[in-house]
């Protein structure tokens, strides 16, 4: 396996990861109208690569909770030929220490608990995605202690695009 950033050459290849690997219908989810009209964070929209092409990819997406910067992430999917080699957990604890380096904070996800809180995301009570989103799946990471301190509302687009300055 290759570990690579995501170019944009590679945006239809990880498109159709995506497609296969969720169900139809998948970009009228709450957490893609976050992404919509933005740039994902590019320095953190990971894929794995074998000889068959892309084995699973990661992507990030700025939003912003009342004041405060987050990370979103998602997608993440593997391919079925690769499910249960270990590579989405691969993606993701690289995926959060690169975000660690470049200054990010805290990070959000929709997903399940059960898995997701192996790499320290909990559910986030105080944070509100857009409906119709189960509440209970709403986990958030702080890649900091206390980043999510006081940090409550709805979860909303980025004011204005974001830059690599933003990511506290």
């Amino acid at each position: 396996m290759q570990l690579a950033r995501e170019t944009p050459t590679d945006w239809w290849e990880v498109e159709a990861l995506y497609d296969l690997c969720f169900a139809p219908g998948r970009e009228a989810l709450s957490s893609y109208r976050l992404r919509d009209g933005g740039d994902p964070v590019a320095e953190l929209c990971l894929l794995l690569r074998d000889d068959s092409g892309v084995a699973a990819a990661i992507r990030y997406w700025p939003v912003r909770v009342g004041a405060a910067r987050v990370l979103l992430l998602g997608p993440i999917a593997v391919h079925p030929t690769h499910q249960s080699e270990g590579l989405g957990g691969w993606l993701i604890r690289e995926s959060l220490d690169r975000a660690r380096d470049l200054g990010w904070t805290r990070v959000l996800l929709v997903g399940d608990a059960p898995y997701y809180s192996r790499f320290g995301f909990a559910r986030m009570h105080d944070v509100k995605m857009p409906p119709p989103t189960n509440p209970a799946r709403v986990l958030g990471l702080a890649l900091v202690p206390g980043a999510w301190d006081g940090v409550c509302g709805q979860v909303e687009k980025p004011d204005q695009p974001y830059s690599t300055s933003d990511a506290t």
